[in-house]
């Protein structure tokens, strides 16, 4: 089976359990400063598990693009990925624990056909906070699973995705890919495989740590894609199969080198091309830059072309990077056609950041031969390489293992720090809140980033589409497409639009329509964003419509004072505004 096949043979299946098939959301999340990328099915889906309505009903499924780079050291071995793609069902108040695992038992021995004794499962085994869960042990050995494990809150819990909301005990199925029938279970031994987990949302952790039942229990699943198809191939080695050997035969044909004695280079070449094409190929994509999803981003590219390099191949002369996003956009445009929509923009950003690595890359390899002469690389020597040549922190730490020098993270850090504050080096959090708790502080910066939008059509431009925006407690930050710097006057004059707006108390309502009649009324989505055939669009008076899950304020007149902070670049023809609420 290929992944394509089992894509569409899962969201089928609980199709016909009552789901609604959604799309997959962005890799960016919205209004969501926690992550820099959406990390799994249920990230862009946290508002309703914590009691929001979705437009598409109580249960719902898709396959999600994900991003993570708290492994990203770890790509080069056969299991570990950045991009991958994960498959999800969800129950918002609906269904709960014996449909859920009943549900994941039938499709993996009835749809998948695994056998029944080579799968095993572990339990949450309780603790202070919440019981032991012998409901969901009883559920498996009903079903004909004897081999269960109770295990605690670092194995089997959930959540909450920020410092507060909705968490609760899981249950992970794990199968069994050693020779021939297992004799015992051990969670711990790699012939073991998770391949499922179910998430059982039951409680609502509070600021004060304690946890308080959610008013309605959910359901949240998730396997990934690539794991799943290794097992059903009967592979060891996850670039083994279509999603990445495709990328790995042209890397071989490019160096004319083979993947048994390069590995490790190849598999890193092919997982970062794959996830660069997908960052780039996203409807709220971002460039390369020195700053939070851009700069993974640069380093997925930059990293892929310092393998390339390894492997003795000249990059400029070929444009390689292009090359192998070209493949990378063929396998992929039958299940994301935006792919073809954006392809001049993912070649074209690669091949500027090509051109930009290699103009820096000779002369800080040389620097670096120099630095390493002493048998360490200081935190100056080592910041020096990250501003002045464009090495990110993780290449120069690669070539002093390489070259067999101490590397001085610490002091690396420190340097960091006094330059300027950007993301820390491969790190997910970004931020406290987000809507993972919903707090009332980034509520009414949500509904003030609707207010914004429509300011600027009135003031500045009927023709300026939103972007993407990012919300903190604290602040509100939204892009619109714009191509010029805003006059002092224009920025005053959408304070005034905003706060006139809110003076006038006009009430915030949501309405659940069809697609088409949600564009018929002429409300205002974001510019590529997909959505499904149900969506929430909240009204702002007879002000502002548009397109949004939420969570909004009851009244304009529980805003406050609106101030703009910073009006700057974002990118090519994107403007970038930060705004506070007082």
């Amino acid at each position: 089976m290929q992944a394509k096949e089992l894509k569409k043979k899962y969201v089928e299946f609980f199709k016909n359990k009552g789901h609604a098939i959604i799309p997959s959301a962005s890799l960016i999340p919205e209004n969501d400063p926690t992550v820099l990328f959406t990390t799994a099915g249920m990230h862009p889906l946290v508002p309703f598990l914590t009691g929001q309505k979705h437009p598409s009903g109580k249960k719902v499924t898709n396959y999600q693009k994900c991003i993570r780079t708290g492994d990203i050291d770890e790509v080069g071995d056969t299991t570990h990925h950045t991009f991958f793609e994960m498959l999800g069902n969800w129950s918002f108040g609906d269904y709960f624990k014996k449909e859920a695992i009943e549900w994941s038992f039938e499709f993996l021995t009835k749809e998948l056909r695994l056998p029944i004794e080579k799968l095993a499962v572990t339990c949450f085994k309780g603790d202070k906070n919440a019981p032991k869960d012998e409901e969901s042990a009883t559920i498996w050995k009903n079903l004909g699973i004897s081999r269960i494990t109770f295990l605690g809150k670092n194995d089997n819990w959930w959540g909450p995705a920020g410092e507060t909301g909705p968490c609760g005990p899981d249950t992970e199925m794990f199968y069994w890919v050693g020779k021939g029938k297992p004799t015992k279970f051990d969670p711990d031994d790699e012939n073991w495989v998770e391949i499922w987990n179910d998430v059982f949302m039951q409680y609502d952790k509070q600021k004060d740590g304690s946890f308080k039942p959610l008013k309605q229990q959910s359901v949240d699943t998730g396997l990934g894609v690539e794991r799943v198809i290794t097992i059903l191939q009967g592979l060891d080695d996850n670039y083994l199969t279509k999603q990445f050997y495709p990328i790995i035969e042209k890397v071989e044909e490019i160096t004319g080198k083979k993947y048994k004695t390069n590995k490790r280079a190849m598999r890193i070449i092919a997982d970062h091309i794959r996830a660069a094409v997908f960052i780039l190929g996203d409807e709220r994509s971002v460039v390369p830059s020195n700053l939070d999803q851009g700069y993974i981003l640069r380093r997925f590219i930059r990293r892929t072309i310092r393998h390339l390099r390894s492997l003795g191949v000249d990059i400029i002369k070929d444009d390689y990077t292009v090359i192998l996003a070209k493949l990378v956009i063929k396998m992929y445009k039958g299940e994301y056609p935006e792919f073809e929509g954006k392809k001049k923009f993912i070649l074209q950003e690669l091949q500027n950041e090509e051109r930009k690595f290699e103009k820096t890359l000779e002369k800080g390899l040389r620097e670096f031969e120099k630095m390493s002469d002493d048998n360490i690389i200081t935190g100056k020597d080592a910041f020096l390489l990250f501003q002045s040549y464009g090495f990110p922190l993780e290449m120069t730490a690669e070539l002093a293992i390489e070259k067999d020098v101490k590397l001085d993270e610490e002091a690396f850090h420190e340097e960091y720090k006094k330059h300027q504050e950007l993301s820390r080096v491969g790190a997910e959090k970004k931020f406290k809140g987000g809507l993972s708790d919903a707090s009332e502080e980034t509520t009414r910066l949500h509904t003030t980033t609707h207010l914004l939008n429509e300011a600027l059509r009135i003031v500045v431009s009927k023709d300026i589409k939103q972007r993407g925006s990012n919300i903190t407690p604290e602040r509100l930050r939204f892009d619109f497409s714009f191509e010029r710097k805003l006059t002092d006057e224009e920025k005053q004059a959408v304070e005034d639009e905003v706060n006139r707006v809110i003076d006038a108390g006009m009430d915030v309502t949501r309405k659940e329509m069809p697609v088409p009649e949600a564009e018929k009324l002429g409300a205002e989505k974001e510019f590529g964003a997909k959505y499904p055939d149900i969506v929430s669009v909240y009204f702002v008076g007879d002000y502002s419509k548009e397109f949004c899950g939420g969570p909004h304020v009851k009244n304009t007149s529980e805003l406050g004072h609106f101030k703009i902070v910073k009006e700057q670049s974002s990118s090519a023809g994107v403007r970038r505004i930060k705004a506070i609420l007082e």
